[in-house]
Order: structure tokens, then C-alpha cells, then sequence
């Protein structure tokens, strides 16, 4: 009996769920377009920051992407080409897209409260002519994700509006939540030196932007 009446905390059918939300709004559905229509495509343009998710057999993963507006190219109505900038080689991302090509994207763009939400599926590619097109201070990314686009919306602007996203007067200095060198001595001591990691890293990064 008790846990039958757990069980009622919780919602475990889809009828359930579509009986507490009600129907779908009628403009949640007609926004929807197969392709980048070119009402869209100015906010991809302009968009700085976008987080790529996927997902493999080791599991799933949401990735922050992010350079200069418009490093997210549109190719046509159907394909987009987003550079794989040097990171972790952690190549979550990437493991991921070779064992199940679904990707979903999240286009953000500073001062703008609405988002931009793209689905599709990716292939890596390494051809040396589109790598070139890539190229900043004279670095190329490795590969770049050719994008076959399925899905495109954008999500309106209440998540960005409720979390005060782009109000200054809501942002947190950076001593107010540990560094990553504090975050280190935690987790591996022995392994990592926090302090000198912390110290290091504002050079390393604008030494590996690119």
C-alpha cells in the first residue's frame, strides 16, 4: 500500500502528462519549420553561444559551443556547419555523433530574450577546404559538424526573462562560486596543484582560444 501511494506522486503514462498540461498551444506548433527559413536565420547569425547536445551509448552530453556572432554557419536551408574549436579532448560530443548522429542546438544571443532551437543530425567533417573557412588567427579546427537540419523554432523568452539572464545587476562575481583550481584541490589533491592551476589559467586560455 505505501508504495502505491508513492506511486501517485507521480506521473507515469503520457495521458497522465497531457491531462495536467492540456493541449499544446496552436503557435507552439505552427513556429515549427523542416528547414532554416529565413525569418530564422538572422538569429543563428547573430548568435555568440549555442549548446550542442547529443547522446551515444556512454551516455548523453550538452556542450557549450561559443566564439565570435556568426561562427555557426548557414551552408543552405537545411545544413549548417558549426567548427570544433580546441578544447579538453574529452571529444564527448563527437564519440557520441559517430555512434548516433542526433544532435539538438540551443542558440543563445546576448540581450535577446528569445532562443533559437535547431534538431537534426551530424556527420564530422575533415575536408581541408572547409576546415580553411574556419581558420582564425591562423589556427583551423580540427573538424567541423555538418549539420542536416530537421527541426527549427524559436523558444520564446519567458526561461531567459525568469532567470535575469542579461541583467548585470543579477551577475555573480566570479569569487562568489569556487575556481576551478579551489574545485581541483577537492576533488584530486594529490593530482592537480589548485593553486597553480588557478594561477596558470587565464594565460593558457588565451593561448588556446584557437
Amino acid at each position: 500500500m505505501e508504495q502505491n501511494d508513492q506511486e501517485q506522486n507521480y506521473l507515469t503514462s503520457l495521458e497522465m502528462l497531457e491531462g495536467l498540461y492540456g493541449e499544446v498551444a496552436a503557435p507552439s506548433i505552427l513556429k515549427e519549420v523542416d528547414h532554416i527559413h529565413p525569418v530564422y536565420q538572422p538569429f543563428i547569425e547573430a548568435a555568440s553561444f549555442v549548446v550542442l547536445a547529443s547522446a551515444g551509448p556512454q551516455g548523453l552530453d550538452a556542450s557549450p559551443r561559443g566564439d565570435a556572432a556568426g561562427f555557426v554557419q548557414v551552408e543552405d536551408a537545411r545544413t549548417l556547419y558549426l567548427p570544433d574549436r580546441r578544447g579538453n579532448n574529452r571529444l564527448d560530443t563527437l564519440r557520441n555523433v559517430l555512434q548516433d548522429p542526433r544532435v539538438a542546438l540551443l542558440f543563445l544571443i546576448p540581450g535577446i530574450g528569445e532562443t533559437l532551437r535547431i534538431n537534426g543530425t551530424a556527420r564530422i567533417a575533415i575536408d581541408p577546404a572547409l576546415l580553411a573557412r574556419f581558420e582564425v588567427k591562423g589556427q583551423r579546427p580540427r573538424t567541423v559538424l555538418e549539420i542536416n537540419v530537421t527541426s527549427v523554432y524559436f523558444q520564446c523568452s519567458r526561461a531567459v526573462v525568469r532567470a535575469g539572464l542579461w541583467d548585470a545587476a543579477k551577475h555573480l562575481p566570479r569569487s562568489a562560486l569556487p575556481s576551478p583550481g579551489t574545485i581541483f584541490k577537492q576533488l584530486c589533491p594529490t593530482q592537480v596543484d589548485g593553486e597553480a592551476y588557478d594561477q596558470a589559467l587565464p594565460q593558457r586560455i588565451a593561448n588556446t582560444l584557437y
